[in-house]
């Protein structure tokens, strides 16, 4: 009855550092997916729906619009938005795999995260160079 008596102490949480603590690869091309999605949703759409709101309004419309992506701070947003867009997808095509249950073992589950991360990159560099 002794052992019955005796409350029972639980751990108390412990304050994880986030910022600390190294992220293996897959968990931030994880993160990065989200962040572009979020990107995307936030600032993508809108941009979108307003700049095809003035190209179709009128043809003065549509070269106000075309003067503003011709800004460097416009073209350096789309660029961001190509690298959301690009990273977004490459992830996600990641991820339906991992879902078929396709390179989740530990190696080939890293082997892929890195090749999503240097393809988005690279391919956003492509991006770059026709932009500018």
């Amino acid at each position: 009855m002794a052992a019955l008596e005796r409350p029972v102490v639980k751990p108390r949480p412990v304050y994880l550092n986030l910022l600390a603590i190294r992220q293996p690869l897959p968990a931030i091309v994880s993160f990065l997916h989200r962040v572009s999605g979020l990107l995307l949703f936030v600032l993508g759409i809108p941009l979108l729906l307003w700049g095809t709101h003035l190209s179709l309004a009128s043809p003065d419309g549509f070269a106000q619009f075309k003067g503003v992506l011709g800004q460097p701070f416009s073209k350096l947003i789309l660029l961001a938005l190509a690298w959301a867009y690009i990273h977004h997808l490459l992830a996600g095509l990641r991820h339906l795999a991992l879902d078929l249950h396709v390179g989740v073992d530990l190696a080939p589950a890293r082997r892929s995260s890195a090749i999503v991360l240097v393809l988005s990159l690279l391919l956003t560099v492509i991006v770059a160079a026709r932009l500018w």
